[in-house]
């Protein structure tokens, strides 16, 4: 199972030399990847009508695309995930084009974390409907994999007419694995029939478990193994003291996962530093390194 960290960005300030040594102290320390949430706009939480979303303007979020191509020169071995990137709120061919220079400019260290999002009023300002993003994803999707596939694509579909184009260059993996985020019960059949993997934001493994049993359920019936299907938990420090950490890792390799990521947020970590060291305490504690 490969352990990695998400990247504390609404705790981290617009420092590319912090951000510099916190990625590269964190492949230093073991750490095999590294995800990025995606929020492109926040809202004002005095606006008419209130605000009731978890982020607001005054929540710092790096553009994923541009924080780990800036980070990929400056590594070797750490993985960059989007976790989740929100695709049906961003324009496909576009999408196509940033990961596979991502790919490219990082060698083959990208996966793409996708999920349809909730924020409405992003979807407004990018020109995008909020309305029809589940059916709209699993044609980017489709879309997503010719790009990165083929030198020159014809494709029409729905919403998508693409005459007999490509992207240039095309990625070292072909295609860029594709994960998704999210656990409502059509995200979790859609994930089984054209997903490589879940990303799983949930606080517990207890409230995982049912989950995964209709995830599986869903696999059996799209007629995929489960062992080809990757599963990755997260391990929220806010929730979980050191002397549950090797314990959680046990309970995830018993479900299956294949990936682990670690979330120092919501801590009261105050500096990069702060956030770096209880990394660090976590790779002794855990044999990381």
């Amino acid at each position: 199972m490969k352990i990695g960290v998400v990247f504390p960005q609404t705790e981290m300030k617009p420092d590319p030399i912090a951000i510099r040594d916190y990625a590269q102290t964190v492949e230093g320390l073991g750490f095999s990847h590294m995800h990025a949430y995606d929020h492109v706009l926040g809202a004002n939480p005095e606006r008419p009508g209130g605000w009731t979303g978890p982020y607001t303007y005054q929540h710092s979020f790096f553009e994923p695309f541009v924080l780990f191509s800036y980070l990929a020169g400056l590594t070797h071995n750490i993985e960059f995930d989007t976790g989740i990137l929100i695709l049906p709120q961003r324009q496909t061919a576009l999408v196509a084009k940033q990961a596979a220079t991502l790919d490219v400019l990082s060698n083959g260290r990208t996966r793409l974390g996708v999920g349809n999002g909730w924020n409405a009023l992003e979807y407004t300002a990018l020109g995008e409907n909020f309305h029809n993003r589940g059916k709209r994803i699993e044609e980017q999707i489709a879309l997503l994999r010719l790009l990165w596939t083929q030198p020159l694509v014809t494709f029409q579909g729905r919403w998508h007419n693409i005459l007999d184009v490509g992207i240039n260059p095309l990625p070292v993996q072909r295609p860029i694995p594709i994960w998704f985020g999210g656990t409502d019960d059509k995200v979790l059949s859609r994930m089984a029939r054209i997903g490589d993997g879940w990303m799983v934001n949930i606080r517990s493994l207890e409230q995982v478990r049912p989950k995964l049993d209709l995830l599986n359920q869903y696999l059996d019936e799209a007629g995929r193994s489960k062992a080809s299907f990757g599963l990755e938990p997260r391990l929220n420090m806010s929730l979980v003291g050191p002397d549950g950490w090797t314990r959680f890792i046990d309970e995830c390799t018993a479900i299956g996962a294949t990936y682990l990521t670690v979330n120092t947020m919501g801590c009261g970590y105050e500096t990069t530093l702060t956030h770096i060291n209880a990394l660090e305490q976590f790779s002794r504690v855990v044999g990381l390194s």
